[in-house]
């Protein structure tokens, strides 16, 4: 007979999921659009027990439906599932469409803020994007259900970026996603201990660990591995950021890192979806500049991904920004993986961005091309950017909600 986890067990685990690498994981880099989506509804259809869902954006269009339809086909299998997204920025959600999942048996709720009326929203957002098939299975990156993030035949997708593992740290995702959905034991779900990891041989041994930041928890654990990347990388770092607005900290690990001769190469937005975000970004091209950083602006599309790897062998992926909205306001969550196959493979993937589908920032022409009112406008931005922030996450919903 297989055995269950108790409920107070996974209730009470919040504070025993580690934050240290587990071993026996595999991984695979998986690009936004028809492949992450693929896969999705692979694992969905696949899925033999349970399935937990949390992202930020879940839109009520072409994906979203199509995503919720094989839900809905698993839940009719007997599947159990969870489905956690924010309560802001998929609050355009109708309730005939929460209604036909919750029909269904699919457990659904939307992530509250810690205050909210008719007019504002102040508390925490629930940013991260995670997918748990079984305990075992999983998706991390920076991907919501929304077309924007889909190929579709009118459309290619936003660049974003994915991670698939299957291992312990999977079950370290179940954990943690029962935790944040439960409100009581009797919406948490089930785990047979009878289950097999899918592990067979040395190669597929890969150190894999969680991060989070979540300022209310008081953790800040993927501020904390940007900033050991950058201290002990011994060669190179390339980050993409969608949002690069980078505070206080990681600017002095940034100079750091840069004096010693690390080559730090940074792939941001050309095209922007936010356009007071890009000039604010661009406010800092003068402060990356001076400090030797190699700036790429990715042309083809825009540009939503969140990654960075250093020498070739570590690798972060996940809905962490380099901003302090990332850093100190939101709920954020990265896999950290340190394995050399891996992360060559993801360097190269950066590196091919660079040289087919980026424009280099040169510094001559940007200053040519920057002239006093364009200065003006980059620090107005910069300067409401910091505003907005002081007013922490208090936003109004006349606003169209942030897309970090």
């Amino acid at each position: 007979m297989k055995k269950i986890f108790p409920f107070f067990t996974l209730m009470n685990s919040s504070s025993r999921i580690s934050s240290a690498y587990t071993q026996q994981n595999k991984v695979t880099l998986i690009r936004g659009g028809a492949d992450y989506f693929n896969m999705l509804e692979k694992m969905i259809d696949e899925a033999s027990s349970s399935i937990q869902l949390q992202v930020y954006i879940f839109d009520e269009d072409q994906t979203g439906k199509q995503v919720a339809n094989h839900l809905i086909k698993a839940a009719q299998r007997g599947i159990k599932i969870q489905i956690l997204i924010d309560g802001y920025a998929s609050g355009k959600i109708s309730s005939a469409f929460v209604k036909k999942m919750s029909e269904h048996g699919i457990a659904f709720r939307f992530f509250e803020p810690v205050f909210k009326s008719k007019t504002y929203y102040f508390g925490r957002r629930l940013h991260h994007k995670v997918f748990v098939v079984d305990g075992q299975k999983s998706l991390v990156g920076g991907i919501n259900i929304s077309d924007r993030y889909n190929d579709l035949p009118d459309r290619s997708a936003w660049l974003d970026w994915a991670v698939y593992v299957e291992g312990q740290a999977s079950f370290e995702l179940f954990k943690l996603c029962n935790n944040l959905y439960a409100k009581s034991s009797s919406d948490l779900l089930k785990y047979e201990t009878g289950k097999k990891l899918n592990i067979h041989t040395s190669d597929d041994h890969c150190a894999v660990r969680i991060r989070r930041n979540d300022w209310v928890m008081n953790t800040h654990q993927i501020s904390a591995s940007y900033m050991e990347m950058l201290k002990n990388a011994s060669k190179e770092v390339i980050i993409m950021s969608s949002y690069f607005i980078p505070g206080r900290f990681i600017r002095k690990q940034i100079e750091s890192a840069s004096k010693k001769g690390i080559r730090i190469k940074i792939i941001l937005a050309g095209l922007s979806d936010i356009g007071i975000s890009k000039n604010t970004e661009k406010y800092f091209y003068r402060w990356a500049l001076r400090n030797g950083l190699e700036i790429y602006e990715y042309q083809t599309n825009i540009l939503h991904g969140k990654i960075a790897v250093s020498d070739s062998s570590f690798t972060t992926i996940g809905s962490y920004n380099i901003n302090d909205i990332s850093a100190l306001a939101s709920i954020e969550l990265n896999m950290d993986i340190m394995n050399k196959t891996f992360s060559s493979h993801v360097h190269d993937q950066l590196m091919n961005i660079i040289q087919e589908e980026c424009k280099k920032v040169e510094p001559v022409m940007f200053e040519k091309e920057t002239n006093w009112a364009t200065k003006l406008i980059q620090w107005s931005s910069y300067e409401f950017y910091r505003l907005t922030f002081t007013l922490f996450t208090f936003y109004f919903k006349k606003h169209k909600p942030y897309r970090y």
